[in-house]
């Protein structure tokens, strides 16, 4: 009867180390997701304070992907296209007065199409003469400056 309890306790023990080693086994999984899931959340935290409107860009992007995968119902075709219409109307209104408020404004400063022309190219003519002034008094200092140190006698002493 000794021996079968001695084999009923070595049972009871073998069974409670697999199961310490599973606790243990499952405890670590835990912190090591806990501390995996941390690093993410601090990547992702850096991303984003990193790059703000690229997280923004991909949740536009991922809103119409979800958006246009998704069928529209005939329920939402009936109440939102009339809302779309005139969504649609009024963004061509506003882009419309948009584009002829600058124009005119432009018109008002005397900004035509061929006076920035005419500007632009003044501008660029002023900076092409600023270049090759600056580059002729460059090359007159360097002259200056070589023929300085050319005149000037050697001042190395050699040893006989």
């Amino acid at each position: 009867m000794t021996d079968n309890n001695n084999g009923h306790d070595n049972s009871k023990g073998v069974l409670r180390d697999g199961v310490d080693s599973v606790v243990t086994i499952a405890g670590d999984a835990v912190d090591t997701s806990r501390e995996k899931a941390r690093e993410f959340a601090q990547q992702t935290a850096h991303v984003a304070e990193a790059n703000p409107l690229g997280i923004v860009a991909g949740g536009v992007a991922l809103g119409a992907l979800v958006g246009a995968i998704l069928p529209r119902s005939q329920k939402e075709k009936q109440l939102l296209g009339p809302v779309g219409k005139r969504l649609g109307a009024t963004a061509m209104a506003a882009f419309t007065a948009a584009r002829e408020s600058g124009k005119s404004e432009l018109q008002n400063i005397g900004l035509t199409k061929g006076g920035a022309k005419d500007q632009v190219k003044t501008l660029l003519q002023n900076v092409a003469g600023a270049a090759t002034t600056a580059g002729k008094a460059a090359a007159s200092a360097g002259k200056k400056e070589l023929s300085s140190t050319t005149d000037q006698p050697s001042t190395e002493t050699t040893a006989a």
